[in-house]
């Protein structure tokens, strides 16, 4: 029996063929209060641009930021481009199933995955074409260099040609007794696709869909599955020739893609990717506490616990600031050097389901679980 671990679900579902495990119903028993939030007293001010939206996001999505656009999506399977200027709409296409993955775009091709494993490639608001994946898939694809990379729950790893939807070729890893349903790590790396397999990140040569190298980012210990299950999970962020990232419940670290070796780990409890900078990772734990860790050897740099049980998305280092938002739509500005609020904002009603993302003019783009789409900016 093959057996997956969620935290998207909200029960334990016994199907015939698998088993899936919402990361709450882990550890079960009572959820305690998030902290309330304390007054600031800092002169940092937070700035809404503009507001659009879709519709209700229901999925892991990851919002694709792509020169003077993003591209998001809603749990009904549109998909939807805006400007990053004014939030004005560039194009918006109906895939006609609901989405269980997306959207991965490199600013011409979106795309993503419904329900039914169906993945559906996007130009320009129309869909150029579809393919059945033999796996359930929640990690956002990636579109890079004409090509589609689609990583699914059995972290198989799937290329495809952007414009006809060739097949190119197919990665798969030994199965494994317990698997992670929820969006891995997938991230390009000069001329090398970095993915995430188990608790490994694994280099592979994305014209051949080879194996160029494999390092561990944890390891993993227990006396059960359960225990030992320490899947790596999205988003990775590159920072020079550093990749930087988080192994479900076990560890947070950064590996050389250029070595293909781990430069450091650190134990940390979480479930969702980091934040990095050429100066500190930033990741979030189990209990909403976030950490800073120097990005060149792991040495610890602060910790906060004002947002504990926040239920905080994984942070964005731009700047200065650390972006993170929250389960009551608030997104908050923390100063990178102490780690200390600096400012915040309320960008809707409902909780930010979307890891900030952002523009080389420093404009941040979240979106919430009743699908409102923000930009927001830094002063």
């Amino acid at each position: 029996m093959t057996r997956r671990v969620s935290r998207w679900g909200a029960a334990c579902l016994v199907l015939p063929l698998a088993v899936w495990v919402s990361g709450c119903s882990l550890f079960g028993g009572d959820t305690p209060k998030p902290k309330e939030l304390q007054a600031l007293t800092s002169a940092g001010t937070a700035r809404l641009l503009w507001s659009s939206r879709v519709g209700s996001v229901e999925f892991p999505l990851a919002v694709a930021a792509s020169g003077d656009r993003f591209t998001v999506a809603d749990s009904s399977g549109t998909v939807v481009a805006l400007r990053a200027q004014d939030g004005g709409e560039l194009w918006r296409a109906q895939v006609g199933d609901k989405l269980a993955a997306g959207v991965g775009s490199d600013g011409r091709f979106a795309a993503v995955v419904t329900r039914n494993q169906e993945l559906v490639v996007i130009e320009a608001g129309q869909v150029l074409w579809r393919k059945a994946m033999k796996s359930p898939v929640m990690t956002s694809p990636l579109v890079a260099g004409e090509r589609v990379f689609v990583q699914a729950v059995d972290r198989s790893v799937h290329a495809f040609d952007a414009q006809d939807g060739r097949k190119l070729w197919e990665l798969a890893r030994p199965g494994d007794a317990l698997l992670l349903a929820h969006p891995g790590g997938l991230i390009p790396y000069k001329d090398t696709l970095v993915v995430g397999q188990g608790p490994r990140l694994a280099g592979v040569d994305p014209l051949r869909g080879t194996m160029r190298w494999e390092a561990n980012l944890a390891n993993p210990r227990g006396t059960n599955e359960v225990e030992r299950l320490a899947d790596v999970v999205g988003p990775l962020v590159r920072v020079g020739d550093l990749i930087c990232g988080r192994a479900f419940q076990s560890a947070v670290g950064c590996l050389s893609a250029a070595r293909g070796s781990l430069v450091w780990n650190r134990q940390n409890a979480g479930s969702v990717g980091v934040g990095a900078s050429p100066e500190l990772v930033v990741g979030s734990d189990a209990l909403s506490r976030l950490t800073a860790w120097r990005t060149t050897n792991g040495e610890s740099l602060w910790t906060s616990d004002e947002f504990e049980r926040r239920q905080l998305t994984a942070p964005l280092v731009v700047g200065k600031g650390v972006w993170v938002g929250d389960f009551q739509g608030y997104m908050h500005w923390l100063d990178t050097a102490t780690g200390k609020a600096q400012a915040r904002l309320q960008a809707g009603s409902s909780p930010i389901v979307t890891a900030p993302v952002a523009l080389a003019d420093g404009t941040v783009v979240v979106v919430g679980k009743d699908g409102g789409v923000h930009a927001l900016r830094s002063d």
